[in-house]
């Protein structure tokens, strides 16, 4: 490679090996862009490190200890070369062509400070990666058992944008950095990732960010790149649910937040969302115990 190269790919992993492999594999299938991947692995416990060699290609950065999703995607971006800058997570999977797709609307929409693509889930269903600002309303019914008793309520559907297709391009308020693409000048203008955001939220604050300083962030419906979510975050859930929701805490004290009054409120919801996200994992796995005495035996 020689002078700036068209992308920089940066990849946070952490205990995702098998993952990780796949979707270096899938990038090797974009090879006719000129870029460079850098992986940045919060020290992980299992073979990543030694899977990594089989692509002479990447760039590692192998930290000691876990900084968090924010930090180590800086570290990357801080040494990235490339015009443009693609955070990625390492359980997406990008089809050929895709990169090329990406870049030419990029391109295209130089107003653009941050874009991001239609995600699919693993069985090639919709993922919400493009949404309004979140509401605290929002926040506490999704991913709880209000979802369940109030499955159609409006502040749920406003904050997924439920009521558009996703087929179209268009400007949204924010994208999922699971594959967020950075303009150079505009990170240059905004800065790094928060690193106050050890996990969630940070893609939110950036997309904010990005907002204030003029930039507008797209959407756009091509290409599509399969993300299977969560694969880090299950190796740990209480302690993702706590870290999440500080991070949602420190979101809405930063920019949604105006008084001390919202502040009181925000806080109270946003634990009160936490709390009842653990209880339901801790009834979940009560009932699978009864439901079968051994699982506790061979966990």
């Amino acid at each position: 490679m020689t002078g700036q190269p068209r992308l920089s790919i940066v990849i946070v992993s952490w205990n995702v090996s098998e993952d990780l492999a796949a979707c270096l594999d899938s990038l090797r299938s974009n090879d006719e862009v000129d870029c460079e991947i850098i992986v940045v692995d919060n020290a992980s416990h299992d073979d990543t490190l030694t899977m990594l060699q089989r692509y002479p290609e990447v760039r590692v950065i192998a930290n000691s200890e876990n900084r968090g999703f924010a930090a180590a995607n800086n570290q990357g971006l801080a040494v990235a070369a490339g015009e443009y800058m693609l955070m990625l997570n390492p359980d997406t999977v990008v089809p050929p062509g895709a990169i090329s797709q990406l870049l030419a609307f990029a391109d295209e929409h130089p107003e653009a400070g941050v874009i991001g693509p239609r995600l699919l889930n693993a069985d090639g269903t919709l993922q919400a990666s493009c949404r309004r600002f979140p509401t605290v309303r929002a926040a506490i019914i999704r991913h709880t058992f209000l979802e369940h008793l109030l499955p159609h309520a409006a502040s749920t559907r406003e904050y997924l944008m439920s009521d558009w297709d996703h087929q179209s391009p268009r400007e949204v308020d924010w994208v999922s950095g699971a594959c967020l693409l950075i303009r150079r000048a505009a990170w240059e203008q905004v800065g790094p990732l928060d690193e106050g955001f050890y996990w969630g939220s940070e893609d939110v604050d950036y997309c904010f960010r990005m907002h204030q300083a003029g930039w507008k962030v797209l959407y756009t419906p091509q290409p599509a790149i399969t993300h299977a979510i969560g694969r880090s975050t299950t190796q740990a859930i209480v302690p993702t649910i706590i870290r999440t929701h500080r991070s949602m805490q420190r979101l809405y004290a930063k920019h949604l937040a105006r008084s001390w009054f919202a502040k009181m409120a925000v806080t109270a919801g946003v634990w009160l969302r936490a709390g009842l996200l653990i209880a339901a994992f801790h009834l979940a796995n009560w009932r699978d115990n009864l439901r079968d005495p051994q699982r506790r035996r061979r966990a």
